[in-house]
């Protein structure tokens, strides 16, 4: 199987050489996907970065061929144990259905850089009509 990076305009992880997934078959996984907006900020409330998070998320498995129903898997580091709140809130956006939620595992982790307060990583089993 040949290995793909995935790219999407407006998201990176700087000046490393990192992408923002991988696609090997149909396995998507994600690097860390933070609330980064278009111009490259870090917007400076919990809600707003978790908002921007998701629909970065949305972005990245769609540029690999996948949506959120392909996601099995959602790991989120969250600075300080009150951003676990506006998470709930889009989690139950992004994923409406509670019979059909991937599983999450959500970590404090207080050294996230700067302003940064929630990121996540995902894993997605992305089905051939999906993506090929």
């Amino acid at each position: 199987m040949t290995r793909k990076s995935i790219e999407v305009e407006g998201f990176s992880h700087g000046n490393l050489p990192i992408p923002a997934g991988s696609r090997v078959g149909p396995l998507l996984v994600t690097g860390g996907i933070h609330g980064l907006d278009l111009s490259g900020k870090e917007p400076g409330d919990a809600s707003a970065q978790s908002k921007r998070m998701f629909g970065n998320l949305k972005s990245i498995l769609e540029a690999g061929g996948a949506s959120l129903e392909d996601v099995a898997r959602i790991t989120v580091h969250i600075k300080v144990p009150e951003v676990r709140s506006a998470l709930n809130d889009d989690w139950i956006e992004a994923f409406p259905d509670k019979d059909s939620r991937p599983a999450r595992h959500t970590l404090v982790n207080e050294q996230l850089p700067g302003s940064m307060l929630i990121q996540c990583d995902a894993i997605a089993f992305v089905e051939e009509q999906h993506g090929e």
